[in-house]
């Protein structure tokens, strides 16, 4: 069983190293920021509490994403394993997993900020139908703040798993097939065959 976690500012490419871990190796990717799209489409309840404060950029509550994480955790859909991407962002939120799931890695997707402005606002231009998707926060002010939020609460999560030796540190700015490869061969899925290969 492979439990990852997978950090790093909006547009630093957790989803895409997400989804590729998933299709190569059957883990399941389980996207905190999916789950509140999805609800937000939907117009449940839980959508009501989070749609105006995605809008401005800001996290969303700890209590609130743990309740969420606690629902879709619980469903053990993850047969071979799951990639958790945009969980943590607080150390509340991190202390909430080490009660409970006994995670394996936390994945970091270093990248400069001028790069993130750069890739989110080219997503935002090209949208949909671009190999990009749109999202509601690729604006400047929206981005700004998720930067500031990202610095003040989620970046120092990173001594936090250095210091339990989960952390896995891989240079984003680079093409995404090579930024793939540094990530599984630092967990050591190189040498694995996939699952149906």
């Amino acid at each position: 069983m492979h439990k990852y976690i997978i950090i790093g500012p909006q547009g630093a490419g957790k989803g895409t190293q997400a989804e590729l871990l998933c299709r190569d190796y059957d883990f399941v990717h389980i996207s905190i920021g999916d789950i509140f799209r999805w609800n937000a489409a939907h117009h449940t309840k839980l959508a009501a509490k989070v749609q105006r404060i995605m809008a401005e950029g800001r996290l969303v509550p700890d209590e609130i994403v743990e309740e969420v994480v606690r629902k879709r955790l619980e469903e053990h859909d993850w047969n071979y394993g799951f990639v958790l991407d945009g969980f943590p962002r607080t150390r509340s939120q991190a202390e909430y997993l080490f009660e409970g799931w006994n995670l394996d890695r936390a994945i970091y997707l270093d990248i400069p900020d001028e790069v993130v402005y750069k890739r989110v606002m080219q997503r935002a231009a090209l949208g949909q139908g671009s190999g990009f998707t749109k999202r509601a926060d690729d604006n400047p002010q929206a981005l700004r703040l998720r930067l500031q939020d990202y610095h003040e609460k989620t970046a120092p999560l990173l001594e936090l798993f250095q210091r339990r030796e989960m952390l896995l540190t891989v240079d984003a700015n680079r093409p995404i097939p090579d930024v793939y490869q540094s990530v599984r061969e630092g967990l050591g899925l190189a040498e694995i065959q996939p699952p149906g290969a």
